[in-house]
């Protein structure tokens, strides 16, 4: 399996299977795999138990981890590895601080995130993995992580909310949409080789509304 592209992220909403497709994708076309660093947020389940206290912080230290993995990662890739593929994309500090933040510290997330992103090269492909929400739950159930089982479906709801309206347009990249309902890319890999076929299609810059 080859891609034409250099920089995939994969997207999502919590829950969607970002982590569990990208390690695969990366296996499968030998690119160098860059996953989130998640548990390494001291905020993250502070947040979970008290988000109005918290949302600043956790995104905080949310944005700086991920700046300097991608700045680190990027900046050393060489002409033998040069496929990169990532479970998140920089643009998800952006879309999780505008669900999470009031609007005062937003804007001065905003400013701050500007400054950084401009220094952060941009994927190629986004493909934004959109199961429905009877999926995620089951996913977000079977991960086991203990302060995401209470989750509220607002949240997520909201969470969805923002990135469809992120990416209602393109922006230089090919922003796929791809409904992964009805697939098991963790048991079947049939299902992996379906959903990759998809992402690695060669496709002009724009927004993409794809089903497997």
């Amino acid at each position: 399996m080859k891609s034409p592209y250099a920089y995939i992220a994969i997207e999502g909403n919590i829950g969607a299977g970002k982590t569990t497709f990208a390690t695969w994708l990366a296996e499968a076309v030998n690119g160098q795999l860059l996953l989130e660093q998640f548990q390494e947020n001291p905020f993250l389940e502070k947040f979970y138990a008290d988000p109005e206290r918290f949302a600043l912080s956790v995104e905080l230290a949310f944005v700086s981890d991920r700046y300097r993995q991608l700045r680190e990662c990027l900046g050393s890739r060489n002409l033998f590895r040069q496929l990169l593929i990532a479970d998140y994309s920089f643009v998800k500090s952006l879309i999780f601080a505008k669900a999470n933040l009031p609007a005062d510290e937003f804007k001065l997330f905003q400013t701050m995130f500007k400054l950084m992103d401009a220094q952060i090269a941009k994927p190629e492909v986004v493909a934004i993995l959109d199961p429905n929400a009877e999926k995620i739950r089951a996913q977000i159930e079977q991960r086991g992580r203990s302060y995401e089982q209470d989750m509220p479906q607002e949240y997520l709801d909201k969470i969805a909310f923002h990135y469809q309206r992120h990416y209602r347009y393109a922006r230089g990249s090919r922003i796929l949409w791809i409904d992964t309902s009805g697939l098991d890319f963790a048991k079947r890999s049939d299902d992996a080789a379906k959903l990759a076929a998809l992402v690695l299609a060669p496709r002009k810059p724009g927004v993409y509304t794809l089903k497997v």
